[in-house]
């Protein structure tokens, strides 16, 4: 099986409150918005990393699970880890892991040719897991989330290139990336004294909650081809952390360079 990281959501109390930041700091534009998450009560925006995608959703109306995360977080962070899956045996049989672990289903859904599934962030002790499969099977390319096609030209690559790596914090770390290896079926390793995940082509990795904020998608590795512009823009923005962090709603941002 291979799963492949292709969108990490965000969740904040206003779209227009971090979307200046995230676009400004990390030199990315908006590639789409989708009219769907409505539904539950939230609102988008989606902007391209590579050929990969940050989310970010805000609640447009009381008592939504987003609105619910945020308070129980203290404010704007990180909610969803999205993957792509390739091929629907293997779909299946990570959403039969999940139960067998038991990590509830809180939201399924289906079309023709495109499925996916959302575990439960209370189960799974830190986010929700999402995980699609579509017959396109394309890593690199189509991607139902953002409409399939037509994101491409808003790809920009001169100052941040792509997401590596999500952090996940918890209060006990071996046992989080236990359960997360369990359920995705990947084996879980020792990465300079913290146990991690390697997916396809992104690494979870899971440490000790000590912001105060509790379990949660606490931080983002990105590859950087311009470090100077992101840190620049960091300080004009008042994001800046250290020439190695900078803070975008409510995430911790560690830059590498390309």
């Amino acid at each position: 099986m291979t799963i492949q990281l292709r969108q990490i959501c965000l969740v904040a109390n206003k779209l227009e409150d971090v979307l200046p930041d995230l676009r400004g700091i990390l030199g990315i534009n908006s590639c789409y918005v989708d009219a769907g998450v409505g539904a539950f009560g939230l609102e988008n925006n989606l902007m391209a990393i590579g050929r990969n995608f940050l989310e970010v959703v805000a609640p447009i109306q009381p008592n939504t699970a987003g609105g619910r995360y945020l308070e129980r977080r203290g404010g704007d962070g990180g909610y969803m880890v999205i993957t792509h899956i390739d091929s629907k045996p293997e779909f299946d049989a990570l959403r039969q892991r999940a139960l067998d672990n038991g990590v509830r289903v809180a939201h399924e859904y289906s079309r023709d040719t495109w499925w996916g599934c959302q575990l439960h962030p209370g189960d799974l002790k830190a986010a929700f897991l999402e995980y699609e499969y579509d017959t396109h099977e394309d890593f690199s390319g189509h991607w139902m989330p953002v409409g399939g096609t037509g994101w491409e030209d808003k790809v920009r690559q001169d100052i941040t290139v792509d997401m590596v790596g999500v952090e996940l914090q918890g209060e006990d770390p071996q046992a989080l990336a236990d359960l997360w290896g369990s359920v995705t079926h990947l084996p879980v390793e020792d990465q300079d004294g913290h146990p991690t995940i390697a997916m396809n082509n992104a690494r979870l990795r899971f440490v000790t909650a000590n912001d105060g904020r509790g379990p949660g998608l606490g931080g983002l590795d990105i590859i950087v081809a311009d470090r100077e512009a992101v840190l620049r823009e960091a300080r004009l923005r008042g994001c800046y952390v250290s020439d190695q962090q900078v803070d975008i709603c409510g995430t911790r941002w560690y830059l590498h360079d390309a």
